[in-house]
């Protein structure tokens, strides 16, 4: 079935509202979402009625829902769960908006790619320069960004030029953790110094209850401050990020994304045993 781009994007709202809140959806629920007027999705919603793709929901909470030919209509699995591709603008995560097509156009010089994307929200706040960011992809797992050179308001399109691109690989974040140094609470500085040296590491884990780590500028900040004679009890932090070794490289990146955390922690079955930072994930992207 051959539907107009603002039938494609009611219908993506529509369902994706309704996979998220489980309620039949206001017209203007959808209006808002896509950036449209609400007697355009009230005319729209006629046709799509006429093609059994809606049926309304009557009563003061009532709207609209999707049949199952819309799914069909969209290429989405019914039954599948709730897919968001974040898209960032200058670094700044957009609320609201969810990248649903991506196409590549065709790379006239090796040097330059360029590329479309179709977004579901409002796309008026770009702007042409702006730094666009999007992903990961729900199967390739595909982050790529560029810069907006030109904006499409009637069919929610941006237009960018793509200046990096990376599909992550799909193995488990224990295939790149790099195992901790482990340390006795009471180990003076110097010794924490030698041993972090000797294994090529920047932090250790303290081996008690405690969940303590020390790194080399902890060491520095405390022989700074005239505290030479310390353990490592007494400069190690406990505000740390942990993710379980089964967990893919994406989930990683992510959390240190949204965190600008300098390194995670890895755990397996409870029990804390490696780290891994931005650099181990951009080592293993560069031999993919």
């Amino acid at each position: 079935m051959e539907l107009t781009p603002i039938q494609r994007d009611i219908l993506t709202a529509l369902i994706h509202i309704y996979r998220l809140e489980g309620r039949a959806v206001k017209g203007e629920e959808i209006a808002e979402v896509i950036d449209r007027n609400p007697g355009t999705i009230r005319n729209q919603m006629q046709s799509l009625k006429a093609l059994n793709l809606v049926e309304g929901v009557p009563g003061p909470k009532g709207g609209y829902k999707a049949t199952g030919g819309s799914y069909e209509a969209l290429n989405i699995d019914a039954t599948g769960d709730v897919v968001e591709v974040p898209v960032l603008r200058n670094g700044i995560l957009v609320e609201g908006a969810s990248v649903n097509e991506i196409v590549f156009d065709k790379v006239m010089r090796s040097t330059i790619c360029d590329g479309v994307i179709r977004i579901i929200g409002n796309i008026r706040n770009f702007n042409i320069g702006d730094e666009v960011e999007v992903g990961p992809t729900p199967v390739n797992k595909l982050y790529l960004r560029g810069n907006v050179v030109g904006r499409d308001d009637t069919m929610s399109r941006l237009i960018i030029n793509i200046t990096e691109m990376i599909s992550v690989p799909k193995v488990p974040v224990k295939k790149i953790t790099k195992r901790l140094v482990r340390i006795g609470p009471n180990t003076p500085l110097q010794e924490v110094s030698r041993m972090l040296i000797q294994n090529g590491a920047q932090d250790a884990l303290i081996d008690d209850d405690s969940g303590g780590l020390v790194n080399l500028a902890d060491i520095a900040r405390a022989v700074a401050e005239g505290r030479i004679n310390s353990e490592a009890k007494d400069i190690m932090g406990r505000n740390y990020l942990t993710i379980d070794s089964e967990k893919p490289i994406y989930e990683a990146m992510n959390l240190l994304g949204k965190t600008g955390a300098s390194q995670l922690v890895v755990s397996e079955n409870g029990v804390l045993w490696g780290i891994i930072t931005p650099l181990d994930i951009i080592r293993s992207l560069a031999r993919a």
